[in-house]
C-alpha cells in the first residue's frame, strides 16, 4: 500500500499509527512483541508519536535495522539517536539490544547478534525502514561486497558487517531475510528526489536494493511518502 501525504507531520503520525495498530494486535494475541526501527532524521517525528503512545511497551523489544560501529555515545550511533528521541516517555519501557560491543570486533559481534535476533523476539512484529537516494535501506548499500547475501529472502544469516564507501565507519546490518520475516514493514521516506527512486525501483527500473524489499512476498510494505 502506498500513502502519499501531504507533509512530513502527517507522513510521519500515519506511520506511526500503522505501527501502533501491528504492535497492540501482537500484544493482544501474546506476551512479547519486537519492533525495528531505523535510524537517521527522517523517522524523528515518526519516533515522537510513537513515545507518547501508552501501550505494553515494557513487553516490546526495539532493535535497530543497521547502526555504526561506533560507541553508543558517538554522535552517529543510531543507538544514541534511537535512545534519546524513541525510548522516552511511555516507550521508555521498552528493551532495547544494542549492537556495537567494544570487546570483540564487527565480524564476531554481528555471528553473534546473529543467534541474539534468532532467539529473541522474532519474527518481528513490525519494521520502520528509511531509504537513501541510492535505494539503500538499512545498510544494504549497493557498493557493499555482501550485498547478495544481504539482499537473499532465503539466506540463513540474519545480521551482517557492511563496509560502504558512503560511510568513515563500518556498519552492522539486518539483512532482508531477516527484515522480511516482519509481520509487516513500514517504509518511511521524504522528498521528490527519494520518490522517483522509490517509482523506478516499484516498477523495475534501475538496479536498486530496495527493490529487493519491494519485491519480496514474505512481508507486506506500506508506503508513507511526504514532500
Amino acid at each position: 500500500m502506498e500513502y502519499l501525504l501531504e507533509n512530513r507531520a502527517a507522513a510521519s503520525a500515519a506511520a506511526a499509527a500503522r505501527i501502533v495498530s501491528v504492535l497492540q494486535r501482537q500484544l493482544d494475541a501474546k506476551s512479547t512483541a519486537s519492533l525495528v526501527v531505523s535510524g537517521g532524521t527522517t523517522p524523528g517525528q515518526c519516533f515522537a508519536e510513537l513515545a507518547k503512545q501508552d501501550l505494553g511497551w515494557d513487553r516490546v523489544t526495539v532493535l535497530a535495522s543497521d547502526d555504526r560501529w561506533v560507541p553508543p555515545e558517538h554522535g552517529d550511533s543510531n543507538e544514541k539517536l534511537i535512545r534519546e528521541t524513541l525510548l522516552v516517555e511511555h516507550a521508555a519501557r521498552a528493551s532495547f539490544l544494542p549492537y556495537f560491543a567494544a570487546d570483540t570486533d564487527i565480524d564476531e559481534r554481528c555471528a553473534d547478534l546473529d543467534t541474539f535476533v534468532r532467539t529473541g523476539s522474532f519474527p518481528f512484529t513490525c519494521s520502520l525502514l528509511g531509504m537513501g537516494d541510492d535505494g539503500h535501506f538499512a545498510s544494504l548499500f549497493p557498493d557493499a561486497d555482501n550485498l547478495d547475501t544481504g539482499l537473499d529472502t532465503e539466506s540463513l544469516t540474519l545480521c551482517i558487517p557492511v563496509r560502504t564507501a558512503a560511510s568513515p565507519h563500518a556498519r552492522v546490518s539486518l539483512t532482508l531475510s531477516a527484515l522480511s520475516r516482519s509481520h509487516e514493514i513500514v517504509l518511511l521516506f521524504f522528498g521528490e528526489d527519494k520518490l522517483a527512486v522509490y517509482e523506478a525501483a516499484r516498477d523495475g527500473n534501475g538496479n536498486y536494493p530496495v527493490s529487493a524489499l519491494l519485491r519480496q512476498k514474505r512481508a507486506p510494505v506500506h508506503v508513507y511518502w511526504a514532500p
